[in-house]
Formats: structure tokens, sequence, C-alpha cells
């Protein structure tokens, strides 16, 4: 109890004070206490003004970017590292020193006193390790240092990192990179600055121990199969050939008060438990709707500072789901695009606090409604043939697109287990299949002008292009529009959209890395069959050329013609369909993820050295882990919140209702027992169903990772489902006050 000061006039008509006692509400519950916190929401810090500082010269503020580097590196210098940026070749040692003394000092200057080297290891997040710049002098004073060798490599503690068995645990060593090919960042906090430098992070023996290596090595692979399909079309320029990337984030923003009301939320990513909302997303109202005030706010000063960072944020929007929204750059080289997609995640998070929120990255937060995934945007070019994958006015006439077309969809359709497998987890399982995601099964969208051109060759040879009318839409004052060949395809999980293709099935909490490590070495190896055929059939006559091409592009589309599909993926008839065809179905990460252990994947990365068969197994192991640990978490979580919160609300309420039957019936009124008996059976139902799932837990014994994955898959997370059918089913009977968690109808449509 406080007290408040009351005024009021004396006899002699002044004003006097007097302090008597204030109530503060009793808000009751973590709920009811979390509303009134949401609905009370005031920003904490001032506006940010875009008008004193234009968002133009905020873009790569705080990157060692190529403007920096130019200003501050001898000519020479900064014309070897661009060389190796540009060529993908090897860096000169000599020049690290010069580079780390310039980084040092523009780092300095903009308020920093450490330096990090970031990495990317097998958990899928970003790891740091810190040291400072300073080094004492001997004299009781300090100066700053930072030499070539400390910039090129660091020695981090790698001994509690998942290595899936490549090291023992008591195997402490492990070794960052330099990776020139993705700029230095300041990174800023209240308190200072932070000069974080991306590396690969590999074993003593030089085993990868990170996202980021397979990366790189697979885009060399890439570029080197790439040049030799652009030399049979004459350009010998040697221009490297990047794949590149532009993932969309989907993610969920839910107030910070019932983000910690809920154990589920906050431990594990998603709702365990949770009824659907009497309105859910039917009406369709949200997506792409206006943005709420404090969202928008949120997502300014998060692509403001993404902008500083240098990632080329360009699209923002409110999703399908109440509570769902998305962010979405433009594209950039694989590598880059890589490490931008964490720092936006962290950005995201960080951010999101800032204004009293929480950013849902889980692929399936809230059932019965849209997951959130990645949208990948994958192509591949260079800077002097530009993007490969653009098929220009007349597709039919251009050859060199139509066979770098067609080896991607040989690709897919060869290894459409692996891209599943890569895109496996815990949380996408969730998504996989639902109503907005595309299936677990793999098939290509082509569009009607690709497919028309394609069944051409199949039949002989393509002479046309379907034209591209202007789109008109009966309204003179709205312009015509050019008429793309083809609509999009949402229900697909990868499609071909207009000059690249989006794997639409990448999980909204998954690195890209694997899925881009997938992609490019998939189609590393159909450019390699595709140079093969072509070399052998021409013979260095380049005369012979159309005549190969289309020979090739028969074989291939002969082949590979089941895994394109352009119709709804969301069918039960495509299922079936699929199945005729041939195409795999693999429903779970238990059945996705063996696929890394056949023999045709080991020989893929082996062949292209971008995975040993040893680091391959290091990362199905590590995954195989990472699921049982998801599951493991999830189901212990699951039987805390029912013992000790949602059991006892139903049992409090289950005696109001026995209470009110007695009382009601000592009194000699008739009382309709038909809730209390519901209550009884729902009650039992919650309390049998999590006593099951508690043996089922802790028992099994498992030979390998994949038999305890699909110990799992296969008998725990049914029940799992089992125990929340009853905790959803009590939510609609228990009364209001006495139900402990915040609720869909809460978390999703108060801002």
């Amino acid at each position: 109890m406080s007290t408040i000061s009351v005024r009021k006039s004396d006899s002699n008509g002044q004003m006097a004070s007097a302090a008597v006692p204030s109530v503060s509400p009793n808000y009751g519950s973590p709920r009811t206490a979390a509303i009134a916190a949401v609905t009370n929401y005031h920003p904490k810090s001032p506006p940010l003004s875009f008008v004193e500082t234009p968002t133009q010269e905020l873009f790569g503020a705080n990157v060692f970017n190529r403007s920096v580097m130019k200003d501050r590196l001898p000519k020479w210098v900064y014309k070897s590292v661009v060389g190796t940026i540009e060529s993908g070749g090897p860096l000169d040692p000599s020049v690290a020193d010069i580079v780390a003394s310039a980084m040092k000092d523009w780092a300095i200057e903009k308020g920093a006193t450490h330096y990090a080297h970031v990495f990317y290891p097998l958990t899928g997040a970003t790891a740091e390790k810190h040291d400072s710049f300073l080094t004492p002098d001997g004299d009781g004073s300090a100066i700053a240092e930072f030499s070539g060798k400390q910039l090129i490599q660091g020695e981090p503690d790698g001994s509690s990192f998942p290595t899936g068995g490549i090291r023992q645990t008591f195997e402490a060593r492990g070794y960052t990179i330099w990776d020139v090919t993705s700029p230095a960042y300041v990174l800023e906090n209240p308190n200072g600055t932070t000069l974080c430098i991306p590396t690969a992070f590999v074993s003593w023996t030089g085993e990868a121990l990170d996202k980021k290596t397979p990366v790189l090595r697979s885009m060399q692979a890439l570029n080197k199969q790439a040049q030799r399909i652009l030399k049979l079309f004459g350009h010998v320029d040697g221009a490297f050939v990047s794949s590149t990337a532009g993932p969309e984030q989907e993610y969920f923003l839910v107030d910070r008060h019932f983000y910690f009301a809920r154990p589920d939320l906050f431990t594990a990513g998603r709702t365990l438990f949770g009824a659907a909302p009497p309105k859910g997303q039917e009406f369709d109202d949200h997506y792409f709707g206006a943005i709420p005030e404090r969202v928008l706010a949120f997502m300014l000063e998060t692509e403001r500072e993404l902008f500083k960072l240098g990632v080329p944020v360009k699209t923002r929007h409110n999703e399908v789901a109440p509570g769902q929204y998305e962010i979405a750059p433009i594209f950039e080289s694989a590598n880059l695009a890589t490490d931008h997609q964490q720092m936006t995640m962290i950005t995201l998070r960080r951010v999101a606090e800032k204004y009293g929120m929480a950013c849902l990255t889980h692929e399936k937060p809230f059932a019965g409604l849209n997951g959130s995934g990645k949208h990948v945007n994958w192509s591949l070019g260079s800077s002097s043939q530009g993007n490969l994958l653009d098929p220009g006015a007349t597709p039919h006439d251009n050859a060199q697109f139509l066979v770098f077309c067609a080896a991607v969809i040989r690709a897919v359709y060869k290894y459409q287990g692996l891209l599943r497998s890569v895109v496996a987890s815990a949380g996408n399982d969730h998504r996989l299949g639902a109503n907005e995601a595309p299936p677990a099964i793999l098939s290509i969208f082509l569009g009607d002008q690709l497919t028309d051109i394609f069944e051409q060759i199949e039949g002989g040879g393509a002479k046309s292009s379907i034209e591209k009318p202007p789109l008109t839409v009966g309204v003179d004052v709205l312009p015509p529009l050019p008429m793309d060949a083809g609509d999009r395809n949402r229900t697909s999980p990868f499609a071909f959209t207009g000059n690249r293709f989006e794997f639409r099935a990448v999980g909204a909490n998954q690195s890209i890395a694997g899925p881009l490590v997938a992609m490019n070495t998939i189609v590393a190896e159909s450019l390699d069959f595709c140079a093969t055929k072509l070399e052998k059939a021409t013979g260095g006559d380049s005369e012979k050329l159309h005549e190969a091409v289309q020979a090739l592009l028969t074989e291939i589309i002969k082949e590979a013609s089941p895994v394109i599909f352009n119709g709804d993926g969301y069918s039960e008839e495509w299922h079936a369909e699929a199945e005729r065809r041939g195409l795999l179905n693999l429903k779970t990460s238990a059945d996705a993820l063996p696929v890394l252990k056949e023999p045709q994947i080991e020989a893929l990365f082996e062949k292209y050295g971008v995975l040993s068969k040893r680091e391959l197994e290091s990362r199905l192991d590590t995954y195989l882990e990472q699921y049982c640990k998801s599951v493991t978490v999830e189901a212990n979580l699951m039987l805390e919140m029912s013992r000790t919160l949602i059991f006892p609300a139903a049992v409090r309420y289950q005696n109001e209702l026995a209470s009110t039957c007695t009382n009601l019936k000592m009194l000699g009124y008739e009382f309709d027992v038909d809730t209390l008996d519901k209550m009884t059976e729902l009650v039992k139902g919650l309390q049998d169903s999590t006593n099951l799932l508690d043996k089922v837990l802790s028992s099994g014994d498992h030979e390998d990772g994949i038999a305890e994955a699909r110990y799992f898959c296969d008998e725990v997370i049914p029940l799992m489902t089992e125990v929340r059918r009853y905790a959803d089913e009590l939510e609609g009977y228990v009364a209001d006050d006495l139900w402990p968690l915040p609720t869909y109808q809460e978390m999703l449509f108060i801002k």
C-alpha cells in the first residue's frame, strides 16, 4: 500500500494537502499483469531522426568496406585485397600487417576497444571471442596493437562446440581464419564498440567445424564448373562466377510481458499449449495490412542498425498470421548473404527488446497459424556475364541460359533427398506441409513460359517463347504493365521466379549456410555433367555446340521432368501424383537426415572438395543430436507446465464446480453436472497422458543417433500431441481468471 496526495479546501478556503492510502491494482495473475503492461506501454527512448542523418549516409557507415580500404590502404595493398575478393584466389600474406594496422586505426576512431573473431559453429548460432587492443608496454602504460597475425588467425577454445565426433571434448584447439571476402565491421554498444572480423572456424587438423568453410568451398566448386560452361560459349575472361542469395526472413513479435509469462516461449521458442483463438488469420486482414505503430518503430530502428552494417534490407511488411512480419534484403554474394542473415536475426532480437517485444524466429510458434520460413532466393553470375539465370526476352534462343537452367532442374531432381535433409529440424517439421509452407516433396515450378520451352525441347527443339502482352485492368487512368510470362507459385518448394530460384522450404530459425552448400554443390555437379557431355560432343568445334546443347537438354528434361510441377503443392492429389512420379516424400527430420549417410551424397561432397566423409558424418551426428535434444527439452517442459500450471488450474476449477453442485444439491436444486463430467474426463486424460509421456521419455535404449531420432519422432512426439490435446480443450472450460497462461488471442492481437 502506498499514499497519494489529495488537495482540498479548508474552512478558510485555503488549499491543504493530506496523505491518504492508495491501493495498487491487484492484477491477480501474470496474464492480467502482462495485459496491463502491454496496454500501458510507452516508448523508452526518443524517436530516431532520419532527417539529421539520411539513410544513404548511414549505409555501410560501420563497415571496413572497399571505400574505406581505398582511402586507408596503399594502392598496391588495396588492389591485392580486392583482387582476392573478386577472383577467389589466394590472399597475399604480406598485406596482412598493413591491413590490420589500418583496420585497427579505423575501428579505434569509431570507439572500439576490442576486436572479435566472429564465427559460425554447427549450433547454427553466431559465436565470437573478444580480445582487447591494449597491451602493457612495461612502463605502466599500454599501447594499442593489432598485427597481421592477430587479424588472420585466432584460437578460441573449441572444446564445447558440437563437432559430431571430429574430435574429443578434451581436444580444445580450434582456429579462426580471417575471411577477406566478408568485410569487417564495428558493432555498437551503449558502452563502446567492437571490431568484428568474420572468420572460418576449423580444427587443429584443418577440418571444418563451422558453417562458413563449406559455403566458401562450395562457391569455389561452383565457379570451377561454371567456367567450363562459359568457355564453351566463348566467354574466357575468368571473372569469378559466384552464387548469390537474398534470404527473406519471417518472424513473429510478442510483447515481452506475455513472453516471460509463457515458459514454453522463452525456453523453446514456441507455444507447446494454446487453444485456437476465436479469430485467427481467417480474414487475411493482417497480410500486407497497416503496420502497428510500435512494430513500425521497431522495424525502422532495425533497418537503421542493419544499414550501418551494410546489410541491404529492402522490404518490410505484415505477413499472413497476426503478429507475423517479414524483412527481406536484395541479392549479395552467397557467403556475404549468409553472414548478413546471421546479423539480421541478432539485430531483430536485440532491437525488439528495446521496444518491449520478443522476436520469435521459430518455424511454428503458434499452432494452427502460419509458420515462418526463410525463403532463400538463389542465383549465380559474374561481373562480366551478369545473372546467368536471366532468360532474356526470347529464352528459347538463349542456349547458355537453358543449359544453366537445365543443370539446376537436373540437380534438384537427382538430389531432392539432400535438399530436404538440409532443411530438416524439429522446428521445421511443424511447418513443412502445412497450409502456408511447401510440402516435404521437392518439386520445381518453372512457370508457363519455361515449361513450354522445355516441352518443345523434349519434342525435338524449341522454336518460340510464349509472348508477354501488356497487362491491362480496364481502368483508363491505370497504365498498362509489362506482363510476366507466368504467375508465381507459393506452394512450390523450389520455384523459378524470373531470374532466380526460390528455395522456400528453409526454416526461419536456420542458418542459410546448409541450404546454400547443398545448392552450390549439386549445381556444380550438374554443370560438371553438362560440361563433360558438351566438351565430348563438340571436341572443341564450336560449330557443333548447338546440336550438342539440343541433345543435352533433351536428355536432361526426359530424365528430370518428374520434378517439374506447376500446380497446387498443397493438394492431396499432388501427393498421390508425386508418389506415382517416384518423388521422395520425407515428411520428418527422422526420415530426411539419414540421407546424409547415403554413398552418393558422401561421394558428391568429397568429389568437389566441399566436405570430407568425416566432416559430413560430423554434421549428421550434430543435426541428429540437435533434433533429439530439441524434442527432449520440449517434452520435459511440457511435463513441467502440465503438472505445475495447467493441472492445478484445472483441478481448482473442477473443485469449484464440484462445490457448487454439492451446495445446490443440499439446497434442493437440481444442477446439470455435464460441465463437471467433462472437466473430470479432461483432467483425467491430461493426467494420464502426462504420466505416459514421462514414462516413454525416460525409457528407450538407442544404438545410434538415427535410431534415437526415430524413437523421438514415432514415440515421444505423438504423446506430446496427446497431452496438448487435453490441455487445449481444458483451456476452453477453465474459468478465465484461473487460466495461468497468456492466450493466443491476447498474445497475437494485443500490441
